[in-house]
């Protein structure tokens, strides 16, 4: 008998351990590197209308959707996700210390980054662009920035890069935020606002302002985003997966004209896993 209760104490243990193994005791990230837990954590931009977005009804952009659509090919539905605010000089730590499973956070690959953290995707080819006000017709190319006032975001190189590279003579205003630009450009305060094509497009298609923008179409330079996942994290093979099957089933597209088809966006095909534009 004495034996019998041991014995059975030491499965009861064992079920145990097992059961705390498959909850994922270790916050390698909620379903870290296999689907189907209880959760799994995704870092996305909370202050990007279109592409990333904390709104009251939820959360919303082409980012979203995207991760969405990936955590349900690894085994999560919409309520098991958990959304964390990837601020864009935190991404690498968020993920090196295992505080999310992967971001999707306008996160362009580059070499500096791969050095910290692994990319699956890329998932969308984005360029360095202006937006200028709709009946402006005096900016058509780079260097018609020259004598205009250019807006960026404290911080940012973009602004730098154009004046530094296609438009020396360029003036240069820098605001806190870019809807501060925005509503600078609105009130020509400021000629242009630069950044990614993506992000302007996710700006200019606010309710509010469509029709009031245009995108200079200049592609000055190529930003290939994203997804980035811990360095050696068995998830990136699967989120490969994932994003072939979305752009092969149409919900890729589908994603980019809901949230930036309103500011007349006018997207690069979807890239090839791997296929990184320098």
């Amino acid at each position: 008998m004495k034996l019998r209760k041991v014995t059975a104490a030491s499965a009861t243990v064992f079920a145990l351990a097992l059961t705390a193994t498959a909850c994922g005791g270790d916050n390698s990230g909620g379903g870290s590197d296999s689907g189907g837990g209880k959760t799994i954590t995704v870092g996305i931009k909370f202050d990007q209308p279109g592409l990333g977005q904390k709104t009251p009804q939820g959360y919303a952009g082409f980012d979203v959707d995207v991760a969405t659509y990936v955590a349900k090919k690894l085994g999560y539905n919409g309520d098991q996700i958990e959304w964390k605010e990837a601020k864009s000089a935190d991404r690498e730590t968020m993920l090196q210390r295992g505080d999310v499973d992967f971001i999707a956070a306008t996160y362009s690959i580059t070499p500096e980054r791969q050095e910290k953290v692994d990319f699956a995707g890329p998932y969308l080819l984005a360029h360095q662009d202006v937006l200028v006000r709709a009946d402006d017709n005096s900016i058509k190319s780079p260097s018609d920035l020259n004598n205009k006032k250019l807006c960026s975001v404290a911080g940012s190189t973009s602004a730098q890069n154009v004046k530094e590279k296609l438009a020396p003579k360029a003036d240069l205003q820098t605001y806190p935020t870019y809807s501060a630009c925005l509503s600078g450009l609105q009130n020509k305060a400021i000629d242009a606002l630069t950044t990614d094509d993506s992000i302007l497009a996710g700006y200019a298609a606010q309710t509010q302002f469509k029709g009031k923008f245009k995108l200079g179409g200049f592609k000055m330079t190529n930003e290939n985003y994203g997804i980035g996942v811990k360095k050696g994290s068995d998830l990136k093979a699967d989120i490969n997966k994932a994003l072939e099957a979305m752009v092969a089933d149409g919900s890729w597209q589908k994603a980019v004209d809901k949230n930036l088809g309103p500011a007349n966006y006018k997207n690069e095909p979807a890239p090839k896993i791997g296929d990184i534009k320098s």
